[in-house]
């Protein structure tokens, strides 16, 4: 079976030689690259199944290198990077990353954002139904499972739930999902989205002042966890 593929952009090369190790020894094929124009030439070159890409490179900014990698490629992207302001985080979320983990990270924490994204990228090339143990989200037919019992939700509801379900491990901005669901003229009502996400919580979260699915990226978003 081939390994699959990751594309590390990033100009430390102390970084690069950890996630070389970290990765090559949880059976991850690796390619490096030293800068943006590098890594873009690497991307368009090997086609990988996810890129990790640095904000900081020495040629192009970090931002820009992403918005050009999302013009074409479609696999997962992850930012990892110095940069903790919540407009740097929310701008690449907006500009298209599926991910932002900010350096120093842990080794394990990465790995498992890792699988969920390469695991979320096959199901939406292949399956309409996502699930897990106790929980199933049919795309086709909207039936929400939550124990096998079907749960009843709004059109507003189930629209809200499966942009998540489908982005499984992405950090999805408000102004992303508010666009989505109500429109472009919504995209600052961010009240909007806590009373839905607060419904959808008391519907399919074992305890919704505890939610396990539904995870809320202080500032920036919702992230859906598959539990």
């Amino acid at each position: 079976m081939n390994k699959r593929q990751i594309l590390v952009i990033d100009d430390e090369s102390q970084i690069r030689k950890l996630l070389e190790i970290t990765l090559s020894t949880n059976d991850f094929e690796v390619k490096l690259a030293e800068n943006g124009l590098e890594g873009i030439r690497f991307a368009a070159t090997f086609q990988p199944d996810l890129i990790m890409l640095d904000l900081g490179l020495p040629d192009v900014d970090g931002q820009k290198v992403l918005q050009q990698l999302r013009e074409w490629y479609l696999n997962p992207i992850m930012i990892l990077s110095v940069k903790s302001e919540e407009s740097e985080i929310v701008k690449a979320l907006d500009n298209g990353a599926n991910d932002y983990l900010i350096k120093p990270f842990r080794t394990q924490e990465l790995l498992a954002r890792v699988r969920s994204h390469m695991r979320n990228h096959i199901k939406e090339a292949s399956e309409p139904v996502i699930s897990s143990t106790n929980f199933s989200i049919d795309l086709m037919v909207r039936i929400v499972k939550v124990n096998n019992e079907e749960v009843k939700l709004t059109q507003t509801e189930f629209n809200l739930l499966a942009i998540l379900a489908k982005n499984e491990g992405k950090v999805l901005t408000h102004q992303y999902l508010l666009k989505e669901i109500w429109g472009k003229s919504y995209s600052d009502q961010t009240q909007y989205l806590r009373v839905f996400v607060a419904q959808l919580r008391k519907k399919i979260e074992k305890d919704a002042n505890h939610p396990e699915m539904i995870l809320t990226e202080s500032g920036i978003g919702y992230r859906f966890i598959l539990t």
